[in-house]
């Protein structure tokens, strides 16, 4: 929806949406597979790899596995999971997708992941009806549409709604009174957890103090809860626990860089491996980035240790660029000064920054330089095609082949 159609929120009188999308990944995949449906399917590293789930389906979920847990523990949980690598292509189209059906409804969403946003809604009302009513548009829309689930929480702060999205998944929709009495009795009873900011540790010292649930931070005497959290974490569980959320939905901002990760099943040390790995993360990255119609300022390498340090280096491109070749020169330059004196490697990525939509590069080129690169960028739209043909297959420049059987 075009903004210039809408007034801008009045900040005392919101709707907001928390919408997010139901074990996404997962779901695409049993969308698109009617055989994996009913089935644990779990998307990310292979069970025996060194690795993390990146989505879990709710029949996998019951065995207690979940995203960002080791694959190699999931397997163990549930070795009858089916293990799906998964498509990014594929996930990222069906996320615009979804984003475009935000976009019916109001100009201003905040994209917190590719499966998750929040909407205000308070200036569209007399278009679509309240919060609860574009909600459930929303949520049949996507249904209907892409055949897939969302849950979707209703309030009039960021804070309850993405609280009350998680409250009946999969595929609901739970609504926060808009009265103070009705929002302290619906945070009262849910963990203290739940609040944003109250991680494991801080948790663990609640703990200590009996804090058990938001009711018990609502109650709580301030000056035992400064002493053991601090002022400021002090202040900000408290106010968020009678539901008081000042923040404003910021409307989708670009995406700031483009990156693409290899984790070693074991730690490698065989160079011509590792840099075949690392080339092949360059040709996907420009690949992406071509796909967005935009030309990159800046390369970026990431090697992480077998100690599990990490270190990252980066270099400006000579002039804005997206082919393979230019990114792979960079990625191997990077590296290859960096060396890594026999150090195992665990982890190596490649990653571009600072774009521009339109090459305005003031260098002055020779008319050889033009012509190559033109043919770079013409060999790099070839490689596009056939992997369009290839549903996403690796197509790309020998050595990046086959590098981990």
């Amino acid at each position: 929806m075009p903004g210039d159609m809408v007034d801008k929120p009045d900040c005392m009188n919101r709707s907001i949406l928390h919408v997010d999308m139901d074990a996404f990944f997962a779901s695409v995949e049993q969308r698109d597979n009617p055989e994996l449906r009913g089935k644990p399917v779990v998307v990310g590293a292979g069970s025996h790899e060194r690795g993390v789930v990146s989505a879990a389906s709710y029949e996998a979920r019951k065995f207690g596995i979940h995203s960002a847990m080791p694959s190699r523990e999931a397997y163990r949980r549930c070795p009858d999971a089916i293990f799906i690598r998964g498509n990014h292509d594929l996930y990222m189209d069906v996320s615009r997708q979804i984003f475009e059906i935000f976009d019916r409804y109001t100009p201003f969403v905040e994209g917190l992941s590719c499966d998750e946003a929040f909407l205000d809604v308070s200036s569209v009302r007399k278009l679509f009806g309240d919060g609860v009513s574009i909600a459930r548009r929303i949520r049949s829309d996507i249904k209907s549409e892409l055949s897939l689930t969302a849950s979707v929480g209703v309030a009039h702060n960021k804070f309850l709604a993405k609280v009350a999205s998680d409250l009946q998944k999969p595929d609901g929709l739970t609504v926060v009174p808009a009265d103070p009495e009705g929002v302290r009795l619906f945070l009262a009873p849910l963990p203290v957890r739940r609040i944003f900011g109250v991680g494991k540790t801080m948790a663990a010292t609640l703990g200590k103090l009996g804090v058990r649930t938001i009711a018990d931070i609502q109650k709580i005497n301030m000056d035992s809860l400064i002493r053991s959290i601090g002022e400021n974490a002090a202040l900000h569980i408290r106010e968020l626990s009678f539901g008081r959320d000042s923040r404003t939905v910021e409307p989708e901002r670009e995406e700031k860089s483009i990156s693409r990760e290899h984790t070693f099943s074991e730690d490698a040390v065989d160079e011509e491996k590792i840099l075949a790995v690392l080339l092949e993360l360059a040709s996907d990255v420009a690949h992406r980035v071509r796909k967005q119609e935009k030309f990159a300022c800046t390369g970026r390498l990431k090697l992480r240790w077998e100690d599990f340090t990490s270190i990252t280096r980066q270099r400006p491109f000579e002039e804005p660029s997206c082919d393979d070749m230019t990114f792979r020169e960079m990625a191997r330059m990077l590296y290859e000064k960096e060396g890594r004196a026999g150090r195992p490697v665990r982890l190596i990525g490649f990653g571009v920054m600072d774009f521009i939509s339109e090459r305005t590069s003031q260098m002055v080129l020779f008319e050889n330089e033009i012509r190559e690169r033109e043919k770079r960028e013409s060999i790099s739209r070839v490689l596009d095609d056939l992997r369009d043909k290839l549903d996403g297959g690796k197509i790309g420049f020998g050595s990046s082949h086959e590098v981990e059987k």
